[in-house]
């Protein structure tokens, strides 16, 4: 019994990442070498199913409390924040514009799949402020992050007016206690990411490399563009100072958790815990984050406006550099009406496809490819809009105390 408490001492004195790395190398070696085993790919389910279980609760407590307790002054991090995220997500739209147009591709078009779109930006922004107010309690229930958020809110204006400072106390106490347990949970990731890695490399393997190979990469180098180039010159541009030790903390400590987990919703915990350990505000980066899950879809708009060039490209349709620039508009805004789960970013496709008069049935066939890829475009796709979250929170807070010490 002593040798066994000792073993867990060590494995828990190890680093979370080095431990994930460990999980990973194992799960994949045993998804190629034995891949029919389903107790290991239980191991992944039951991560992220916890992890989705406990984070709406988390960011609840977290974002009432949170205001609640929060002094006066953090408005401006608030814009800085949002102008990032906005930003962000526009500029990567250009980057896929540009990228398509220099390395056009082409896509199989067979079979449609039963999904159902919104029709245009109306449809997302209905569903959006639909979602907004939606009943709290079914919202923690569903993690409808846009109804979490916005209650929590609410409440956490409410206990400011209204509440004593016991009750406040009684609040924030709580929310310790419900990140603890998310802390725990956070603990068993590299088991989770063991099961998922199995899981993906077992019913996948390599053949998605071969049949759609050009557009992986085309969507992939996009996504990594963007993360190790256009996010640090933008981190650059604010602080002033080499962007990368911050960019690579977060890739490491959030991206890498992400990739494998395939939610931003599953990740707000992860993200959380990243910030708390880097010493930024919890009033400002308990809001901040799940509002990056939102809003912050650098990748999700590589995803939409790449898969829709691909098939104007498939079609000939001739799309001009304007036309396109306008598509990069509409991926951004569309984008923040992208759930935070698993393939969200792709039911925006047919919407975006739209502008080109292309049919609904057409762009649903470009929406089954994007599921038959992502496995490997959704998990980067989920990684850098995660790690830009924690990024661009932590790029809001230091601009804004970089400014108040140089008044």
């Amino acid at each position: 019994m002593n040798s066994l408490i000792t073993a867990i001492h060590k494995w828990n004195n190890i680093s979370l990442v080095t431990r994930i790395l460990i999980g990973l190398i194992i799960g994949a070696s045993l998804g190629i070498l034995c891949p029919k085993i389903p107790a290991i790919a239980i191991l992944g389910k039951i991560f992220v199913s916890a992890l989705k279980a406990i984070a709406p609760i988390l960011v609840a407590v977290l974002v009432a409390a949170s205001i609640a307790k929060a002094n006066n002054g953090l408005g401006a991090r608030f814009r800085t924040v949002i102008v990032l995220y906005i930003t962000t997500t526009l500029m990567a739209a250009v980057l896929a514009v540009t990228a398509s147009y220099l390395f056009p591709v082409s896509i199989i078009l067979r079979t449609a799949v039963s999904d159902t779109a919104p029709n245009g930006l109306t449809d997302v922004f209905s569903n959006l402020l639909t979602n907004m107010v939606s009943n709290p309690l079914q919202s923690v229930s569903a993690a409808n992050y846009l109804g979490v958020l916005f209650w929590a809110i609410i409440v956490g204006l409410a206990l400011k007016k209204c509440a004593t400072h016991t009750t406040i106390q009684i609040v924030s106490d709580f929310s310790d206690t419900i990140s603890q347990v998310v802390r725990w949970v956070i603990q068993s990731a590299p088991f989770g990411i063991l099961g998922l890695v199995y899981s993906s490399v077992s019913e996948s393997g390599i053949e998605i490399f071969s049949n759609y190979g050009k557009l992986l990469m085309l969507l992939a180098g996009c996504m990594l563009f963007t993360a190790f180039v256009l996010n640090p010159i933008i981190v650059a541009c604010f602080l002033h100072k080499n962007p990368y030790p911050l960019v690579w903390t977060c890739i490491k400590e959030s991206g890498l958790n992400a990739f494998f987990t395939r939610s931003s919703a599953a990740n707000i915990p992860v993200n959380m815990d990243l910030c708390k350990r880097m010493g930024l505000s919890e009033d400002f980066y308990s809001v901040s984050i799940p509002l990056g899950s939102t809003i912050n879809m650098e990748g999700a708009a590589v995803t939409i406006t790449v898969m829709t060039l691909a098939v104007c490209h498939t079609l000939n349709i001739e799309v001009s550099f304007i036309s396109a620039l306008f598509l990069s508009v509409i991926a951004t805004l569309s984008a923040c009406g992208a759930s935070g789960v698993a393939g969200g970013s792709l039911l925006l496709i047919p919407m975006a496809c739209s502008l080109f008069g292309i049919s609904n049935d057409i762009a649903m066939q470009a929406v089954a490819v994007g599921f038959i890829i992502s496995v490997i475009q959704d998990s980067i796709e989920t990684a850098l809009n995660s790690s830009g979250d924690a990024i661009f929170t932590a790029t809001a807070e230091l601009y804004d105390k970089k400014k108040s010490q140089n008044k």
